[in-house]
């Protein structure tokens, strides 16, 4: 197959262009680097099978050839990102949505979505199953983001109906490992790049609100299984082993060997207090469940962080 992945850069985006490239695939990685990273595909460069361009897929998008899928992973998925650029992840999400579903209709491309557990907001079900319509604040400062991929799911399904597209979407809840931007907001690299600077480790709240961490290696192979064998309705892919915030912050510090302390500060506006998906229809129709241990990965992930100390991407934002 020729795909193309939008947000190819990004730390999900990268990993996605390496499977594919390993099953065989020709893979064209689109991304404007608003949150990616070249050094995230520095490795392919001479990869005969792959082939880079930078663009804004919000934009008027054309791309000459065949495709035969078209994955859209192109959005700032962190708060600090989508804080800081609130307007580019609406558009992203809506207007970049509408182009890589036009050209995956005019290619007769399968087209896949890459949405987010934040669709279910502060959940009142738990764990969190397909059909829970979420509980979201629509004006608060985390709605351009929960938003943005609630209408990408609307279109989406809006395509697959009226104009008979082959779609899929993934649901995807809290993901880490290699490649992750330092400093991004995001509660894995937080805590492991100010264990590793010997900087206080920051919990907001008193802890006690829960995540899910599903390893990149574990979510990229549910992606992938999903894209090849899925069908048209969402499907959550992430890690049903629950850790609270603090148990996370315990972890990082003594794989780490840090004397960092932990310290806590206010809990941000509608942060959820649980987050925890419900994998069933993943198992049952993708034969798919997460392989790697919450302590191993973090320990890869923090191999890798090793690696930028003293880079000027391990500085203060």
């Amino acid at each position: 197959m020729r795909v193309l992945i939008t947000g190819a850069a990004g730390f999900l985006g990268s990993h996605l262009s390496d499977r594919f490239l390993r099953e065989g695939h020709e893979v064209i990685g689109l991304d404007n680097f608003i949150t990616g990273h070249p050094d995230n595909l520095a490795h392919l460069t001479n990869e005969p099978g792959f082939e880079f361009v930078r663009h804004n897929i919000s934009t008027y998008t054309y791309v000459a050839g065949q495709i035969d899928g078209v994955l859209h992973f192109a959005s700032p998925a962190s708060p600090i990102d989508y804080l800081e650029n609130p307007i580019q992840t609406l558009k992203v999400g809506a207007l970049g949505t509408h182009n890589a579903l036009g050209l995956a209709k005019a290619k007769g491309a399968r087209f896949f979505l890459a949405s987010t557990s934040e669709v279910y907001g502060d959940p009142l079900e738990h764990p969190q199953t397909e059909s829970y319509w979420g509980n979201v604040n629509p004006i608060g400062p985390r709605g351009v983001y929960d938003e943005a991929k609630r209408f990408a799911e609307a279109m989406t399904m809006a395509y697959h109906r009226k104009h008979g597209i082959e779609t899929r979407i993934v649901r995807i809840f809290n993901t880490y490992g290699p490649r992750m931007r330092p400093r991004d907001g995001r509660v894995v690299s937080n805590f492991i790049v100010q264990a590793l600077c010997g900087e206080p480790i920051t919990v907001y709240g008193d802890g006690s609100q829960t995540r899910s961490f599903c390893y990149v290696d574990d979510e990229v192979d549910g992606i992938y299984r999903l894209f090849m064998n899925g069908d048209a309705n969402p499907t959550n892919i992430g890690n049903p082993d629950e850790y609270t915030v603090k148990e996370l912050a315990e972890i990082v510090v003594e794989l780490t060997g840090s004397s960092s302390p932990i310290v806590y500060r206010p809990l941000p506006e509608d942060d959820p207090k649980v987050r925890r998906p419900d994998i069933t229809r993943a198992r049952t129709m993708l034969g798919w469940t997460p392989k790697v241990p919450v302590r191993v990965g973090v320990e890869k992930t923090i191999a890798y962080f090793q690696s930028l100390v003293g880079t000027d991407r391990m500085e203060p934002r």
